[in-house]
């Protein structure tokens, strides 16, 4: 049985995504999960407008990236294709579309304070915002991961890639991890997802 989009978001949502979806020229795509993105924006050669999203992801975290790439859309509708992606018009786009959803019967109670204060200033990516993507992470499905900040230091974890590497110090943000094999220093968000090895 294929699933339609309504299966991806919670119910409460339903109407307002669709209405927001009513154009001719714009396709959402689901997709089997990307490990570098949650969702993609194109304008297509053919003049028409592609959302592509990762079937993996928990309602309220799909609800969120379908609305960002919505906003990528209008910010293109609006203002052009000279824009820088997470520019200035795609902030103010991506804060009115989203303004709507953020309600008790959208989104669960603890996360819509770290929502309105994710959205004074979005960022390209919702996982940057390590409070809100460790609060969206336990409506995911159980995967056996953990994130980099959880772990203490000087454990081994392994990546979706194969490479094993080694937890260091904390820099202003990110985690200094040495890549066992070559002995490379890498920085790690703190929120990126890890194995445990």
């Amino acid at each position: 049985m294929q699933k339609r989009l309504q299966d991806y978001i919670p119910s409460a949502s339903e109407s307002k995504v669709l209405k927001l979806l009513e154009h001719d020229n714009l396709v959402v795509k689901i997709k089997k999960e990307r490990k570098t993105r949650h969702g993609d924006y194109r304008k297509l050669p053919n003049n028409k407008h592609q959302i592509t999203i990762n079937a993996s992801l928990n309602k309220y975290r799909f609800l969120i990236t379908l609305i960002h790439e919505i906003a990528h859309f209008e910010a293109y509708k609006k203002h052009g294709k000279f824009i820088k992606p997470h520019g200035l018009e795609w902030k103010r786009c991506f804060q009115h579309l989203m303004l709507s959803f953020l309600n008790p019967d959208i989104f669960p109670a603890d996360i819509l304070p770290l929502l309105a204060r994710h959205f004074k200033n979005p960022k390209a990516s919702s996982d940057t915002d390590v409070i809100l993507s460790r609060a969206l992470k336990q409506f995911d499905e159980p995967n056996n991961k953990t994130y980099v900040v959880e772990i203490p230091f000087g454990t081994k974890f392994k990546m979706y890639n194969g490479k094993i590497f080694k937890k260091g110090n904390k820099r202003v943000k990110r985690y200094e991890c040495i890549e066992i094999k070559t002995g490379k220093l890498y920085l790690f968000n703190p929120n990126a997802e890890v194995e445990i090895i």
